[in-house]
């Protein structure tokens, strides 16, 4: 299964970047993220708790950003376990471009999906997939507007 899209973030592109990488944030703005944490490896652990049509599992993984390009982008390969519900696997590049008023993150992601999660049907993981993207990005421009605003003067 293949994603492409762009969001606009109404911030520079040094604070997106910041943010983008600051666990704390991305814990707050991953819909069902119960734990984000730097492993010891350098790698990201997580628990997120999420609904795949009538499959509802705590999937843990872990995920590496690899390829960092300081205010510019990176790669994201991860996996994670659902137990039953399956297995999933991701990779991801992000790159950031300044636009007038803002920054607009384009990624593109590949994701193959096991188990239970794989019968289920492209279309519907699809779609919420889709979802989850449109979540995150809501609570991450959020976040990130929140920041920019108490930081102007």
């Amino acid at each position: 299964m293949e994603f492409k899209g762009s969001q606009r973030i109404n911030a520079s592109r040094a604070a997106v970047w910041q943010w983008l990488n600051d666990p704390q944030t991305l814990q707050r703005c991953l819909p069902g993220c119960e734990h984000y944490e730097r492993a010891a490896d350098g790698s990201y652990d997580a628990v997120i708790v999420a609904a795949v049509g009538p499959i509802k599992a705590r999937f843990k993984g872990s995920a590496r950003f690899l390829d960092l390009r300081e205010d510019t982008g990176y790669r994201i390969e991860g996996n994670g376990s659902g137990g039953i519900a399956g297995f999933g696997k991701l990779s991801a590049d992000v790159h950031l471009e300044d636009i007038e008023g803002g920054t607009a993150l384009h990624y593109t992601a590949t994701a193959q999906l096991s188990g239970k999660l794989a019968q289920i049907g492209s279309r519907l993981v699809g779609s919420i997939a889709s979802k989850f993207l449109a979540d995150f990005f809501l609570q991450f421009e959020k976040q990130v507007s929140e920041c920019e605003d108490a930081a102007s003067p």
